[in-house]
């Protein structure tokens, strides 16, 4: 086999691209007839071998001009790939079980459309676009998630049978692509906070009764805490403000990986502490998470939720 997959390798070109924009050159896009096409020729065949039997000029001048209409189809369908220019974009993270979308920027700088250009993964649903005479078009190539994790899509496939359908030209791009995959939420009631009484769901916030002061934004902050009034006092500074406040209540909800059921897997538990974490950044309240083999201290926020998250995606990863 290792022969067999060597030989395959060569002959498609199957490596990782490294150098962009990848280019679909003559020795990278590969052409063969069609179902469709073998059928074709047999009826020409049949009919030429008609047209010899009975003598028949005119049956001669249909066989040759529909093979010429033939080749014609086939060049064409070579070149609606020939010179494109293909660019990986960057891949946002998605939950296990939903589809995860690999951006691919199309650059056709001819004067003419591409059409029907079809891009699917290894055994993945397709999609087919048009790319526009010298435009730039973005495709999303689908890509189904079962895993978390770190994903890597392998090559993309890319085909058209523009403009007949007689022949298939294809080609294997494989860029460096990559897509976090986290563990699929799984919704159960929140733990309680680490006084050991159930956190007030309602207020979002630990000590906010009393006015302290203002204090430079960080990226945890919430965007409704936010000093306006003195951000617009302060327009020439870039620096954003938010309310600090003092007194109250100082509860802080910990998810912890020992407050999952230890006989339900790792995959369930992490699924439950997916679950926690989106309910804690829906209610916009101040959590951490602690692993077995990392601890991350209570924030909130959209940059919170994303590490916890990646926290959970790559549990267990080296």
């Amino acid at each position: 086999m290792r022969p067999l997959a060597a030989a395959r390798r060569w002959l498609f070109r199957l490596g990782r691209d490294e150098r962009l924009p990848i280019v679909l050159g003559q020795r990278r896009i590969f052409i063969v007839p069609t179902g469709a096409g073998f059928l074709f020729a047999i009826a020409l065949a049949v009919m030429l071998i008609g047209a010899i039997n009975y003598n028949l000029s005119l049956g001669h001048a249909l066989v040759f001009l529909l093979a010429g209409l033939g080749l014609v189809a086939m060049v064409h369908t070579f070149h609606n790939l020939f010179g494109l220019r293909l660019t990986p974009g960057r891949a946002e993270a998605t939950f296990a079980g939903d589809l995860a979308r690999f951006p691919l920027h199309l650059e056709n700088a001819r004067g003419s459309s591409r059409r029907a250009l079809e891009f699917s993964f290894t055994g993945q649903p397709s999609l087919t676009v048009d790319a526009p005479a010298r435009a730039r078009v973005t495709v999303a190539v689908p890509y189904a998630t079962e895993r978390r994790g770190r994903l890597d899509p392998g090559r993309v496939t890319l085909v058209t049978r523009y403009p007949l359908g007689l022949f298939r030209a294809w080609s294997y791009p494989h860029p460096i692509w990559s897509c976090l995959v986290y563990p699929r939420p799984l919704r159960t009631p929140l733990p309680t906070a680490s006084s050991g009484t159930p956190i007030d769901h309602r207020r979002g916030e630990s000590g906010q009764e009393d006015f302290a002061g203002l204090r430079p934004r960080q990226a945890s902050d919430p965007t409704r805490h936010i000093a306006w009034k003195a951000v617009a006092r302060r327009s020439d500074e870039q620096e954003l403000l938010v309310k600090q406040f003092a007194g109250g209540a100082s509860d802080e909800l910990w998810l912890d990986w020992s407050q999952t059921a230890v006989d339900l897997g790792t995959e369930y538990r992490l699924s439950v502490l997916a679950g926690w974490v989106l309910t804690a950044d829906e209610q916009q309240l101040r959590y951490g998470l602690r692993l077995p083999a990392q601890r991350i201290a209570p924030a909130q926020g959209t940059a919170h939720r994303t590490r916890c998250l990646q926290a959970l995606a790559l549990h267990g990863e080296t």
